[in-house]
């Protein structure tokens, strides 16, 4: 290290930030190295909040607004805790043209949330895609990173219902696993 080089801490002691400060060395603090930093960061910690932005522009000498205006403009990134489900409905033309709308609508009803958001218990986050490039299985959705296609209305309320209902249930204090 140079002798002049200001060291950075990382916003936390979580030893998770060992794998971001490697990614960022591996590229040298460069600059062009901000959206793979971004990608390691929210693969970490699975979602990116203002902490490790600022940790992020400081350590890679890059103005917090450019990335800020990076990670909340690519679809990736997301600035919310995400819930132990995760349903996405894609919304690309052959998907909009073949349903996307009333999967979105079946899903919104069932889980009492919009687009974006997570159940309050977090359960179940409900996000879109503008195409998942699965057109030929339109209507499609992702449910926890697995690609469904030839989606029903019935198909994603059943699935969403499954993601509600609690995978155990608190009696007398005590949790209790639910068998299905």
């Amino acid at each position: 290290m140079l002798p002049t080089a200001k060291t950075i801490s990382p916003p936390s002691d979580d030893k998770r930030w060992k794998i971001v400060d490697g990614m960022m060395r591996r590229h040298g603090h460069e600059p062009f190295a901000l959206i793979e930093v971004l990608h390691t960061v929210q693969e970490t910690f699975g979602f990116l909040n203002d902490d490790a932005l600022r940790y992020v522009a400081t350590s890679l000498k890059v103005p917090y607004s450019k990335v800020y205006g990076v990670a909340t403009f690519y679809h990736f990134f997301t600035m919310k805790p995400p819930g132990k489900h995760t349903c996405v409905v894609c919304t690309g033309t052959a998907c909009h043209i073949k349903g996307a709308p009333m999967l979105l609508n079946a899903v919104q009803d069932a889980a009492k949330i919009k687009q974006g958001e997570t159940t309050p218990d977090g359960n179940l986050s409900l996000l879109t895609a503008r195409c998942l490039g699965s057109c030929g299985l339109a209507p499609a959705v992702v449910f926890d990173g697995q690609v469904a296609g030839k989606i029903t209305t019935e198909n994603i309320r059943r699935r969403v219902m499954e993601y509600l209902s609690a995978e155990s249930h608190v009696k007398d204090g005590h949790a209790v696993e639910e068998h299905k």
